[in-house]
């Protein structure tokens, strides 16, 4: 079994910061990529960043390049939010491609999804 846990979600005034992190644990052979999506209601979901850990390439939305940074650190990554905005106001979810040692196949696991809300 494979967890993505994610935490840092929170309340933020506009121009304001949050770190949001995800740890991945369980039955873990290797990582291929981690990234962050959010979603509002009534939306679909996005993909915010992604980190691809084979290769170290790293991908933005064009709505939070220059705001956000996506880091990581082993088995976690992490999302450092500045400058927020009301528009980022989101349910904000990880999402990992992962190979377990269960199934030696790649897998798309999701974390369960962290509130962010921006006010005015």
């Amino acid at each position: 079994q494979v967890q993505l846990v994610e935490s840092g979600g929170g309340l933020v005034q506009a121009g304001g910061s949050l770190r949001l992190s995800c740890a991945a644990s369980g039955s873990i052979f290797s990582i291929n990529s981690m990234s962050w999506y959010r979603q509002t209601p009534g939306q679909q979901r996005e993909l915010v960043a992604s980190f691809t850990h084979t290769s170290g390439n790293i991908r933005y939305a064009e709505s939070v390049k220059d705001r956000f940074t996506i880091s990581r650190d082993k088995n976690t990554i992490y999302l450092q939010m500045s400058s927020l905005e009301l528009e980022d106001t989101a349910v904000y979810f990880c999402n990992a491609d992962i190979v377990s040692w269960q199934t030696q196949s790649r897998s798309t696991y999701w974390g369960q999804g962290t509130q962010v809300t921006v006010s005015s």
